[in-house]
């Protein structure tokens, strides 16, 4: 799939920001935040201008200069890089950040990384699409998706604010989403 292409033809271009996402953020005390596969930038953009020091990571070229044109227009800074998630030409540094956001993207062995870079007290958001057998679905590979109870399973110990595998409308594929808290003294 090429999503340079997708972003040019102005595909996967929702600018509004998760309603999850929404919810439970504008409760939190701006800080240091990673959007991961960021896409357009919507969650990065949403923080930014909410007072959060941001760095946005995706693989397209087109979707960080489309998030860097948009970032200037509303005046917030952003700091955003091209990189290959799965090559490793972004690294997660330990210990980083406050509020960690993926959404619908699956990568596993990135699990780890995104439990250590977050700050103790500090808050992992995830939105990921799950295996889904209803026949009306759109198919996709497997390798990109939850299986039931997975994304908790990573997250065990941590402090579950929020969970749910369900989904959100008639034709829409079932999606996991979780906000976990990593404990005071806990190790990621």
């Amino acid at each position: 799939m090429d999503w340079d292409e997708r972003y040019r033809r102005g595909e996967a271009a929702d600018e509004k920001p998760h309603p999850l996402f929404v919810e439970f953020v504008s409760d939190l005390k701006p800080g240091r935040a990673l959007d991961v596969a960021c896409g357009l930038g919507r969650h990065a953009l949403w923080l930014a201008g909410r007072g959060w020091r941001v760095t946005a990571v995706d693989s397209s070229r087109v979707a960080i200069e489309i998030l860097r044109q948009r970032s200037a227009e509303q005046g917030v800074i952003i700091e955003s890089h091209v990189a290959d998630l799965e090559c490793r030409e972004f690294s997660i540094e330990p210990n980083s950040y406050d509020l960690i956001v993926i959404c619908n993207y699956l990568q596993r062995d990135l699990f780890a990384p995104i439990k250590a870079g977050i700050r103790e007290g500090g808050t992992a958001l995830i939105v990921i699409p799950m295996v889904d057998d209803n026949p009306n679905i759109k198919p996709m590979n497997p390798a990109y998706l939850l299986g039931s109870g997975e994304l908790r399973s990573e997250f065990e110990g941590w402090e579950l604010i929020h969970y749910s595998e369900s989904r959100r409308a008639a034709g829409r594929r079932t999606t996991a989403e979780m906000i976990a808290r990593r404990r005071f003294g806990q190790n990621p």
